[in-house]
């Protein structure tokens, strides 16, 4: 063979390394030793390639850069969701150990991180929401639950309950320092909201529900008490990743039980949908007083929590500076004829003498209506020394710190079980179950009248009952309105069903329960 350099043919064998070398220009001859592999993958091996040395030390070596590809997008998504130092530590021991020591790559690998990172904040008792993190990786909340559900099962952990109060006071903290909430409001507006949101919680609205549209909802109202303006709804929503629709759903649910508890106040009857947010200073004030009260009795009065009447008439009659009245009108003061006082000028009523007033719910609306047209016809306002000329649009206009005292424990952040043992004037049952208990009898009412119908035609000789014509009204639990339907016949879809059901000799009991696909295929299709 020639030299591969100088074209000689003088190659000779070196004795120590066995390669050919050409005795005229020294050159070694490469690839005369290489020896092809037979016999598969454990044959026998070459002289410069060995078995799992191919790319060792390189960018090639697969294990080793999958993993610190997978450490890179673990730290991505961590630095998004604001976690760092032990968190992020946690989060890839997490997820060592659940990978065996592999980690991964592909579409499913940012849902874990997701899943071990709401895991590792929730065993710490912070707030992070599914939504949240399903924002940052991209990720669906249904897809995101359900690795959630798959972690804690494989590492067998039980997480603690969701932290509605902290998730609210991080969103008033996220739009304060986005200049949205002024400095000066934060505090009152965060106690006000935990004191909200803890009665939510006591009146079942957060039960079985997604926590982030009931935090929307009293911080819309919240920031409405407080004089913020611009804040709607819609930011909101955005800011705690909900449905726009949803929020607004809870904001109608948490006006409607505060109108209910709005009902023992002396003008209660007078409150309604319309207005409830004119009174919720006046029926948050009642709310307050009755979880401090020590009564040790249920549906304490009034008197019993210290919400005095008189003070409250007095209170809303009293022509000052504050509620828009002429100033040269201040000294009549038509409060002083609902005070009691003895010979020598002294007022001698007491917390037990409201009822000495003899005053019918009546007059004290009327009076309550005087007020609101009256007094939002001007007011004095004391700025920087001088005296200035406002008109209120609102009957009642009332500053924050008029009306939340902020000394009621429910300001503060309580347990479950403290929470249900405080009294605010309102104990009413789940929403949840209360719709289905409605839904149960508007059912029960559908298959009397189908039995009904199925009897006449079958026994029209005996038949006693009505054509099932009539108007029925019905509630619909989701909307809360109540609707008037005129059916031709007094049947629906729902009424051909159930009638359906009933000839296939199914039990009332069954139908009542709603689950018509699923009986339809068990006695109809089957």
């Amino acid at each position: 063979m020639p030299c591969n350099r100088c074209g000689h043919r003088s190659l000779i064998r070196d004795d120590v390394t066995g390669l050919l070398v050409c005795e005229s220009c020294g050159a070694v001859q490469e690839f005369d030793n290489y020896e092809a592999r037979t016999g598969g993958v454990s044959g026998p091996e070459g002289v410069f390639i060995r078995v799992g040395t191919s790319g060792a030390g390189s960018v090639l070596n697969y294990r080793d850069k999958k993993i610190f590809e997978a450490n890179k997008l673990i730290d991505e998504i961590t630095f998004k969701l604001d976690l760092v130092g032990q968190k992020v530590s946690e989060i890839k021991s997490m997820i060592d150990k659940i990978t065996e020591g592999e980690f991964g790559q592909g579409d499913w690998f940012p849902v874990l991180i997701g899943a071990c990172a709401y895991v590792v904040v929730r065993r710490d008792n912070k707030s992070l929401s599914i939504a949240e993190i399903g924002n940052v990786i991209g990720c669906d909340v249904h897809e995101l639950g359900r690795m959630i559900m798959r972690v804690v099962d494989h590492l067998n952990i039980k997480l603690p309950e969701f932290d509605i109060v902290s998730s609210f006071e991080k969103v008033v903290r996220n739009l304060s320092n986005a200049g949205r909430i002024e400095s000066n409001k934060v505090e009152r507006m965060q106690e006000q909201g935990v004191f909200l949101i803890q009665c939510a919680i006591k009146w079942f609205l957060s039960t079985g529900r997604r926590p982030s549209p009931i935090v929307a909802a009293v911080l819309v109202l919240v920031a409405e008490l407080n004089g913020v303006e611009g804040l709607k709804i819609e930011e909101v929503a955005r800011e705690v990743h909900a449905a726009v629709s949803t929020c607004r759903l809870r904001y109608r649910e948490l006006l409607e039980v505060l109108v209910k508890v709005a009902e023992a106040l002396p003008w209660g009857k007078d409150v309604t949908m319309k207005n409830i947010v004119k009174n919720v200073p006046f029926v948050i004030r009642y709310m307050e007083m009755k979880s401090m009260a020590k009564c040790g009795r249920e549906g304490a009065s009034l008197e019993c929590v210290g919400f005095d009447l008189g003070e409250v008439v007095s209170h809303c009659l009293r022509k000052d500076i504050e509620y828009g009245v002429e100033e040269d009108r201040a000294e009549y003061d038509d409060s002083q004829y609902f005070e009691l006082k003895n010979g020598s000028g002294v007022n001698k009523m007491g917390d037990g003498d409201v009822g000495k007033l003899q005053l019918s719910h009546e007059c004290l609306s009327m009076v309550y209506n005087k007020f609101l047209k009256e007094g939002g016809s001007g007011k004095y306002a004391i700025e920087n020394g001088g005296v200035h000329r406002r008109k209120s649009n609102m009957g009642l206009e009332l500053h924050p710190t008029e009306w939340w005292n902020g000394k009621s424990e429910l300001s503060k952040k309580l347990l479950l079980k403290q929470i249900l043992e405080k009294d605010v004037g309102l104990n009413p049952m789940p929403p949840s179950f209360v719709n289905g208990h409605l839904a149960v009898k508007r059912r029960r009412a559908r298959i009397n009248a189908a039995r009904l119908r199925i009897e006449k035609i079958m026994h029209p000789w005996n038949a006693n009952s009505g054509d099932g014509s009539d108007l029925c009204v019905l509630e619909d639990s989701h909307t809360r309105k109540r609707k008037r339907k005129t059916r031709a016949k007094g049947i629906d879809w729902e009424d051909f069903v159930i009638e359906t059901l009933l000839l296939h000799q199914v039990k009332e009991e069954e139908i009542e329960k709603g689950h018509y696909n699923t009986l339809l295929d068990l006695h109809v299709f089957n």
